[in-house]
């Protein structure tokens, strides 16, 4: 969102970022960042963040707190409902993102961002020669659990119902991989940790007693994550069958001037540096929109 608003601030439109709280969602709560180009690898989520949104706000973007709980995009000018004030816009970007499922396991709210992750591809390389466990036997966590594989000592990955590993290619090579040890038909209770973060978490094999499992990360894969679309009623934007705003290759939703970006179109690719991409896209899509023409102005154009 910042990066759109970036951009459409500096083509001279104005641009408001109405955020419920700069504090939450996937990139405020990741500790390090490390792999978004041409930053230094101590930085943490919030840091770039807060960066990204001073640089929006120096090129003319206004920003409010504040928690937007209705749209109504049924007219050229969308209404933007807000406890504060109703807003008037002519575009509409959504960047809310998939942060929008409940915590499923005791602590896990505590720790996320210390040790508990949705993301392996972001943190996995954090967890270099250590022991970390994968919840979860859905798709995501299996594709997850066999990424972690590459740097970790130990992956507990730890499923309550099990793959068919018979038909299931995919969990097949991942139970075959050297690393990788299988806590079937176990639930995970808790997760369990001190003021650095994660040390543990608390696990019950079918038969058996509970106990703790010692892990310095813990990646939670329980129903993929959730896009925030609640103050999207009505149905008037298109919802993909996963719960995704659908959206054009320029970020168009099927209503016009209301563009969607980031984790909210449900992406599988849920990384900043494509988030930030998508927002540039939206900007000149918005430019587009706004002045009536049919094509993107592009910078120049290679002969």
């Amino acid at each position: 969102g910042c990066c759109c608003a970036l951009y459409t601030a500096r083509a001279d439109h104005k641009t408001i970022i109405l955020d419920k709280n700069p504090t939450v969602g996937a990139l405020a709560i990741t500790s390090h960042i490390a792999n978004y180009p041409g930053v230094d690898k101590t930085m943490s989520g919030q840091a770039l963040l807060d960066q990204m949104r001073d640089q929006a706000i120096q090129y003319g973007t206004e920003y409010k707190k504040s928690q937007v709980f209705l749209v109504d995009a049924s007219q050229e000018q969308k209404l933007i409902y807000t406890p504060e004030a109703t807003y008037k816009t002519r575009a509409l970007v959504i960047a809310t993102g998939a942060m929008g499922r409940p915590p499923t396991f005791k602590n896990e709210d505590v720790y996320l961002g210390k040790g508990v992750s949705y993301c392996a591809t972001c943190d996995g390389a954090f967890y270099r020669d250590s022991e970390v466990a994968v919840f979860g036997n859905n798709m995501e966590a299996i594709e997850e659990a066999a990424f972690l594989t590459k740097f970790a000592k130990t992956v507990h990955w730890i499923t309550s119902q099990d793959p068919k590993f018979e038909t299931d290619e995919h969990a097949a090579d991942l139970l075959a991989t050297p690393n990788v040890k299988h806590w079937s038909q176990t639930r995970m209770l808790s997760v369990e940790g001190d003021g650095e973060g994660v040390t543990g978490v608390k696990i019950r094999k079918k038969g058996a007693e509970e106990e703790t499992l010692e892990v310095e990360g813990v990646f939670i894969y329980v129903a993929g994550s959730k896009p925030i679309t609640d103050f999207l009623t009505g149905g008037q934007v298109t919802m993909q069958d996963d719960g995704g705003v659908a959206v054009d290759d320029e970020m168009c939703t099927n209503v016009p001037g209301v563009f969607a970006i980031g984790d909210i179109r449900n992406t599988p690719f849920k990384q900043v540096v494509v988030a930030a991409s998508d927002g540039c896209i939206a900007a000149m899509a918005i430019d587009r929109y706004l002045k009536g023409r049919k094509t993107v102005r592009v910078d120049w154009i290679h002969q």
